[in-house]
């Protein structure tokens, strides 16, 4: 078995050292990580792990690394999912050698792998924002507001809540999200006319209307997947985030617009809603131009939003340190809007360098994490 290209591997220098840990990553996206006292070695990405080529490559790249860097890990790491093959291989490697096994939460994953890269051991507000993860309440999350201190977190809050009508399947068809919205407004008679041309739309507006086959998601990649159905920008999706690049790319095309007026709210409990701006979008009858300019607004809004909510919490909890993480900020207009508009703010920002902020980084972070539950580094 050839030894992987060493060039292929990200060393990633750790704020301590720790026991060596295995860690397995996510589903999509998938790498491995190794750790040895102060550094991790990320794998190259392995893929998505529904292929049975990508899930003996994983098998095949953990043995190589742990002979080429001569590791023999003391702990595995996995994510939360209990479905995930990477979740049943961490399992498997460590009832083989009778090692302590850690689950770690998706989004406490993505924060834990900047703090990583930034050399953070100090507790830090988390913005956590991607396309899904399992919730520590077995939801699906994907907004997520966290208070990240080493191995422990706390979700002090959340996107409001969107029905995925059909489950998973409207991952893949944005349409379904945007029939959600008209149905969270109670227009969910309007879905078949609407979406007239999708053979599955009069079985979906049924599932809203009984809210059957309807989990709810808290995601942000969902939400601009509802978007990009409202406006007729992407009805269908033939890969991961085909929607979400088609809004960024209209609202880079027109360049930067106000936020809409009251187009948020965040609520008692911490909730940011958007309700607001997609109810906004669901009337935007405009043509192409008219498109690209509500994509631009819908952009100026979601930083608008996001900062709010962000200087909120920080104050509330004393925090000076903003880390960002999870897939949406591959989106440039989205970060740096969001950093525009907390310039004026104490608050230091951190992002991924040079590790992607999306689920590659998972395994990184799941390292870290495990490392801080052995060492009881966190303040509980």
């Amino acid at each position: 078995m050839a030894d992987i290209d060493t060039a292929a591997i990200t060393i990633v220098d750790l704020p301590v050292s720790g026991p060596p840990v295995l860690a397995c990553g996510a589903w999509l996206k998938n790498t491995v990580c190794l750790t040895r006292e102060r550094q991790a070695y990320l794998s190259p990405v392995i893929g998505d792990l529904s292929s049975a080529e990508a899930r003996e490559t994983l098998d095949a790249v953990v043995v190589q690394m742990c002979r080429q860097f001569k590791i023999e890990p003391a702990i595995t790491a996995h994510d939360l999912h209990p479905d995930f093959y990477s979740t049943a291989f961490a399992r498997s490697f460590a009832a083989q050698r009778c090692l302590p096994v850690i689950a770690v939460q998706h989004h406490h994953a993505h924060i834990a792998a900047v703090c990583v890269e930034h050399q953070i051991t100090e507790p830090v507000l988390g913005l956590a924002l991607d396309g899904v993860g399992m919730g520590s309440d077995m939801s699906a999350w994907g907004g997520e507001l966290l208070y990240v201190d080493g191995a422990a977190f706390q979700r002090i809050g959340h996107l409001a809540p969107l029905a995925l009508p059909g489950g998973d399947r409207a991952a893949q068809e944005p349409w379904r999200m945007a029939a959600a919205v008209l149905a969270r407004t109670g227009r969910s008679n309007e879905v078949e006319q609407r979406f007239s041309k999708q053979p599955g739309a009069p079985a979906v507006a049924a599932m809203l209307q009984m809210d059957v086959n309807c989990p709810r998601t808290s995601s942000m990649g969902r939400l601009f997947d509802a978007a990009a159905g409202l406006l007729g920008v992407n009805l269908i999706q033939s890969h991961e985030a085909q929607a979400a690049v088609a809004l960024q790319q209209l609202a880079e095309q027109n360049g930067p617009e106000d936020a809409l007026e009251n187009g948020y709210q965040i609520t008692g409990d911490n909730t940011l809603d958007f309700l607001p701006l997609l109810s906004d979008l669901m009337n935007n009858q405009a043509g192409t131009g008219g498109i690209a300019k509500a994509a631009a607004q819908f952009h100026a809004t979601l930083c608008a939003g996001l900062a709010e909510w962000v200087r909120q919490a920080a104050q509330q909890y004393g925090i000076t340190r903003l880390v960002t993480g999870g897939g949406c900020f591959h989106n440039r207009v989205l970060l740096q809007g969001l950093i525009n508009r907390l310039e004026d703010s104490e608050l230091s920002i951190f992002t991924a360098r040079n590790v992607p902020p999306d689920d590659s980084a998972i395994a990184l972070g799941q390292a870290w994490v495990a490392i801080q539950k052995k060492k009881g580094l966190s303040i509980q």
